[in-house]
Order: C-alpha cells, then structure tokens, then sequence
C-alpha cells in the first residue's frame, strides 16, 4: 500500500512544479530527468515514451526517487522514494495532453511524435523527506 503524500506538500505535486525522476541504469548508476508530475490521490504519475532511457530504467528496476522543489521557496522541497507499482500505455495519450494544459496552457501536447508510444508510469511512494 502506497504511503500518503504529506498534506502540507501536495501542492507541489498539484501546480506547476518539474519533478526531477531518478531511475537505475542496467549498471547500477542513477540517471535523473526533469519530468511533468500528475497526482491522483494516491499515486505519482509520470508520462514518457516507449524505448526512452528512463522508460528502460523503470522497466528494469522499478525503484525510483523524485524530488520537486518549490518554485516560490527553494528551500522548501519534497522527496519522493518509491516504486513503478504500474506502467501502462492505456490512457496515455489523453494524459500528455492533460500535462500539457497543465504546464503548457495549451489543448494538445506540441511536441507529439506520431512514431512514439506514450506510457504512463504509476509510482507508489513509500518513503518521503521534505523541508520548509
């Protein structure tokens, strides 16, 4: 069962905030991306493209971390440890766009490669750290 996000915190998750995602290479190195973030509730949703490195990473190690900090405040942050509970392409088309509007302000996604599958990524945190 997913640990819930600290209350004072999820605005991070629901404004405008870039997640930084880290995932595992196959060599045991990190790899960190600024990623869009979504929140449902329950879980952290990341949406990428099929092949991409951390569409492997994830795929090969579900153990991932994420770190947004506050735009207003740097000093204030929070860290998300936990696991791709579920990857799935189902619904994914739909929720770039919906990032889109989000951080774009625009109705489609600009940057849509047609030759691209789009995946989401369901993480379920576990483990957190948070200032300010």
């Amino acid at each position: 069962m997913p640990e819930k996000i600290p209350e004072q915190y999820k605005d991070l998750l629901e404004g405008r905030t870039f997640a930084h995602l880290a995932t595992i290479m196959a060599d045991g190195s990190p790899q960190v991306t600024p990623v869009w973030c979504d929140f449902d509730g329950t879980f952290v949703i990341v949406n990428s493209a099929k092949g991409r490195l951390k569409d492997r990473n994830m795929r090969g190690n579900p153990r991932v971390a994420l770190s947004i900090l506050d735009p207003e405040n740097p000093y204030r942050y929070l860290e998300i440890r936990g696991r791709v509970a579920e990857i799935t392409e189902e619904g994914a088309e739909a929720h770039i766009h919906k990032m889109a509007r989000k951080y774009l302000d625009v109705d489609e996604f600009p940057h849509q490669n047609p030759d691209e599958t789009r995946v989401i990524y369901r993480i379920a945190p576990e483990r957190f750290s948070f200032m300010g």
